[in-house]
């Protein structure tokens, strides 16, 4: 009989997939690292999302949805053939399982490397959102880069529409800071990030432009991400600046 209702339960599970864990986000954090990032700069990037997703003010934001938790994972990204899901899926409801995320992102190895594809690696957080065990109010994908370019996979374009007309937003961090390569030189980034990359309601970009401040950008980012309406988000960062 035991072994009847445990069967039972499985087969409802795959039936009905309104049992995945609901929460508030899915989160997809892909970074850059191409030919352009270095080793040095790869853990440069992770530090900067470690000491982000820990920081109070993003906790505080989690905490201020309606189920005051999210789930998270972290990709690097170079060509076609090179996604490495650095941290897995991560359900963040607190200072524990923050720091439990963050030593886990510091503590990975590098296993991304190529020229950029952009166009794949969005495809790929689609595939990740597609296929986990949670339902979040909002589904994001954050792609952070130096460049716009795309030189092998997909084209940006269609995978771009792929992912927005499925319901799910993309976002951008644009970085220019000196650790990341700085600045290109025939395009303006951000533009590009604008115009090319992101999509989706509310869909937002944000600069990484000095050493000094990439933290401060992603902690930004994540809490305008985090944060269930945009408003919300900047009362947030406004607050941040106050205290400062």
């Amino acid at each position: 009989m035991r072994v009847f209702v445990v069967v039972a339960i499985w087969i409802l599970a795959l039936a009905n997939p309104s049992l995945s864990e609901e929460l508030d986000l899915e989160l997809v954090l892909l970074a850059d690292a191409t030919g352009s990032i270095d080793d040095a700069e790869i853990r440069f990037q992770r530090s900067g999302y470690a000491e982000a997703i820990t920081d109070p003010s993003v906790l505080n934001a989690i905490a201020g949805n309606g189920y005051g938790k999210i789930a998270i994972t972290y990709v690097e990204w170079g060509d076609l053939l090179s996604q490495d899901v650095v941290v897995e899926w991560t359900v963040i409801d607190g200072l524990s399982s923050a720091q439990e995320f963050a030593g886990k992102l510091m503590e990975a190895p590098r296993r991304a490397y190529g020229r950029n594809a952009i166009g794949a690696a969005l495809l790929k957080g689609k595939e990740l959102i597609d296929g986990n065990d949670f339902q979040g109010l909002r589904r994001v994908i954050d792609l952070s880069a130096d460049s716009a370019n795309n030189w092998n996979g997909p084209t940006i374009e269609e995978a771009r529409q792929t992912v927005v007309s499925s319901g799910i937003v993309i976002n951008g961090l644009a970085v220019l800071c000196r650790h990341c390569s700085g600045r290109p030189v025939s395009y303006d980034l951000e533009e590009r990030f604008y115009s090319d990359i992101i999509g989706g309601p509310a869909a937002f970009v944000v600069t990484a432009d000095s050493p000094e401040t990439f933290a401060d950008a992603v902690r930004k980012k994540l809490i305008l991400e985090i944060a269930s309406q945009p408003e919300k988000g900047h009362r947030i960062l406004r607050q941040m600046a106050h205290r400062q």
